[in-house]
C-alpha cells in the first residue's frame, strides 16, 4: 500500500552543511519590520529555485502541520476544514515524496480532516504516530502495533499508559470550565486542548487558572501554549521534532546521510521543535507560516495557507520535470 522509497545510489557529496543558518537569539521580533524580518527568513516561493538547487539529487521528505498551515485558524476548531485544492495539492505532494501530517490535533481528527491515505499521520504532536503499512521500512517493536488496523495503518504510540489519566483531566476541565462561555475542550487523545479564542478579554486569564488548578493534581503532565490555546500533554521527552526522526527512521532513510532533506512547514510554537531538529541536522528547510515578525527557528517563511499551497504545487512540479529530464 501506498509509494514505496527506496535509497538512490550512493554518491560524492559536498559535506558542508546545507542552508545551516545562524540565529541572533536576542532578535526582538516586535521591533522589526515584515520586511526586515524576511531577510533573516525569507519567502521560500521566492527562493524556490534556490533551495532545489541544493536539493538536485537528494532525497526530500515532506513534513506538513496542520491548523495555519493547510487550513486557516478559525474560530471553531471542529470546522477547520482544508479545501479541495489544498488536499489535491497534498496527495500529489505525497505521490512525489515521503509525506507526513504533524500536528497536535488527534491522530484519528487528522485523518478525518486530511482525507488522504498514501500518507504518514503523527497526531497529538507525534505521540501517536500511523503509518501506512508500505511505507515501513524499519519495525522498532516498542510501543508500536505491528498488525495494520482496519485502515492499514500500523501505529506507534509514545504515551500510552497516560490515556486513563488524561481522560480524567478532560472530565475535570470540562466540569470547571463549563460556566465560561467560549471555552471549549478539545480531546486529541495523547493531549488535551483548551482553547479560548472564543473567551471574553476578562475570562481568558480564569480558563488559565482553571487549567493550572486541574494540573497540580498531575505531576506527570504539562502545559504548553499554540495560538489561543492551552494544550495539556504527558511529561516525556517527546515532541514534533522527535516525531521528524521517529518517521525518518520508519521510512527507512538515515538521518546522518546528506542526501535526506527534511522539509517541515509549521506554524505556531509547538513546531520549532521541528525546526530546531531541522537546524541540528544542519541542513534541509524548516519553513514557517506567519504573516509578521516573529522569533524562530525557521530558515525560510510562507505568508499564509495560500502561499504553502502554492509552495507545494511548486515543488510538486519540480519533481516531475527533474524526474523527466
Amino acid at each position: 500500500m501506498g509509494q514505496v522509497y527506496s535509497q538512490p545510489p550512493q554518491r560524492t557529496l559536498n559535506p558542508k552543511p546545507i542552508f545551516k543558518r545562524e540565529f541572533d537569539d536576542k532578535e526582538d521580533a516586535s521591533v522589526v519590520t515584515y520586511s526586515e524580518w524576511l531577510t533573516k527568513h525569507p519567502s521560500a516561493l521566492h527562493t524556490f529555485e534556490q533551495m532545489m538547487k541544493i536539493a538536485e539529487g537528494k532525497q526530500i521528505v515532506v513534513f506538513l502541520d496542520y491548523d495555519g498551515t493547510l487550513s486557516p485558524i478559525i474560530n471553531d476548531p471542529e470546522k477547520a476544514f482544508m479545501t479541495e485544492e489544498m488536499r489535491s495539492a497534498v496527495d500529489e505532494a505525497a505521490k512525489c515524496f515521503p509525506t507526513a501530517i504533524v500536528t497536535g490535533r488527534s491522530r484519528d481528527k487528522a485523518v478525518e480532516f486530511v482525507k488522504l491515505k498514501d500518507l504518514c499521520y503523527a497526531g497529538s504532536h507525534g505521540m501517536h504516530i500511523s503509518i501506512p503499512s508500505g511505507f515501513l521500512k524499519y519495525k522498532e517493536p516498542q510501543d508500536q502495533t505491528l498488525i495494520a488496523d482496519e485502515q492499514g495503518f500500523i501505529n506507534f504510540y509514545a504515551a500510552k499508559k497516560f490515556l486513563d489519566k488524561l481522560q480524567k483531566i478532560k472530565e475535570k476541565l470540562q466540569e470547571n470550565t463549563k460556566g465560561i462561555k467560549g471555552a471549549m475542550i478539545e480531546d486529541n487523545k495523547f493531549c488535551i486542548s483548551v482553547h479560548f479564542r472564543c473567551v471574553d478579554e476578562e475570562n481568558v486569564d480564569n480558563v488559565k487558572k482553571i487549567v493550572d488548578s486541574v494540573i497540580k493534581s498531575y505531576p506527570e503532565f504539562r502545559t504548553g501554549g499554540a495560538k489561543k490555546v492551552v494544550e495539556i500533554r504527558p511529561n516525556i521527552d517527546w515532541n514534533k521534532g522527535d516525531a521528524l526522526g521517529y518517521l525518518l527512521n520508519t521510512f527507512g532513510l538515515d538521518t546522518q546521510n546528506d542526501y535526506v532533506l527534511p522539509l517541515y512547514i509549521g506554524d505556531d510554537a509547538t513546531d520549532e521543535d521541528a525546526f530546531k531538529f531541522i537546524k541540528k541536522l544542519g541542513r534541509g528547510f524548516p519553513i514557517v507560516v506567519s504573516s509578521k515578525p516573529k522569533r524562530t527557528d525557521a530558515s525560510f517563511s510562507l505568508r499564509d495557507t495560500t502561499e504553502v499551497m502554492d509552495f507545494l504545487t511548486k515543488l510538486t512540479g519540480w519533481r516531475r520535470s527533474s524526474s523527466s529530464d
